[in-house]
């Protein structure tokens, strides 16, 4: 099988990473939007447009299955790019909200939702997790984690103040990592927030769901990774290579 994923940059990675180590597909079509990252700011409208450009990037291809990466796109374009795909589209909202609830069993536990201002402000996340009875719910987005994780900052001074600015003395017990860049900074939230605070990351979230969702069974081989950016393809071979080791 061929996996599409598609992303607003190079977050999207996190979410190829843990598709690599359960070898589901045969091979990975991945395309990042660099030229435009982030979508966070960009109204809905924009951001479907950009979105069903990639699909027709993706078309060439050949697809079995198309996962948006990109929490924004997962957030606002998912029925116009069911509309025009022959092929599933999987987003990686509903499987985050799925593995928190697998995971945390008090409804009454303190749940952090940080995400672009796109995701955050289409209440997706809060909608989904209200539906399966959680109600102590915060949602916050944190847009300059994005440029943090695409400069390649994962700790120290300046993602430090950012956390700060953010989220001051809060102490949730889960946070839904609700952009495919943030599971870059796990180690620096999980030194903020404490190392029993529960972090759902979208990559491991999406492998279980498709496992669940799809009759999917291991590649006979090692999946095969082709990468497309729409600006500086080099700099995203670069960067997957350091994250992924290829």
């Amino acid at each position: 099988m061929r996996a599409a994923l598609f992303d607003s940059g190079v977050g999207g990675l996190t979410v190829a990473k843990s598709l690599l180590e359960h070898n589901l597909f045969d091979e990975i079509v991945y395309f990042g939007d660099t030229a435009r990252v982030p979508y966070g700011p960009k109204d809905k409208n924009t951001i479907i447009r950009y979105s069903l450009e990639a699909l027709e990037f993706f078309k060439n291809f050949d697809p079995d299955i198309l996962i948006t990466a990109c929490n924004s796109v997962s957030a606002h374009a998912l029925p116009e790019l069911r509309k025009n795909a022959s092929f599933p589209v999987v987003g990686v909202i509903e499987p985050g909200v799925v593995a928190l609830e697998k995971k945390l069993q008090d409804k009454d536990a303190h749940i952090l939702i940080i995400g672009t201002r796109a995701t955050i402000s289409s209440h997706k996340y809060q909608t989904l997790l209200k539906k399966r009875g959680f109600h102590n719910i915060t949602a916050k987005a944190t847009p300059l984690f994005v440029p943090l994780v695409e400069e390649e900052i994962f700790e120290g001074e300046i993602l430090e103040a950012a956390m700060r600015h953010y989220f001051g003395d809060m102490r949730p017990d889960a946070v839904i990592l609700g952009c495919t860049h943030f599971p870059l900074i796990t180690e620096a939230l999980k030194s903020y927030f404490g190392q029993k605070t529960l972090l759902i990351h979208s990559g491991e979230a999406i492998v279980e769901y498709l496992q669940e969702q799809f009759p999917l069974t291991p590649a006979k081989n090692s999946t095969t990774l082709k990468l497309f950016a729409s600006e500086n393809p080099e700099k995203l071979k670069k960067i997957a290579q350091s994250w992924l080791g290829r």
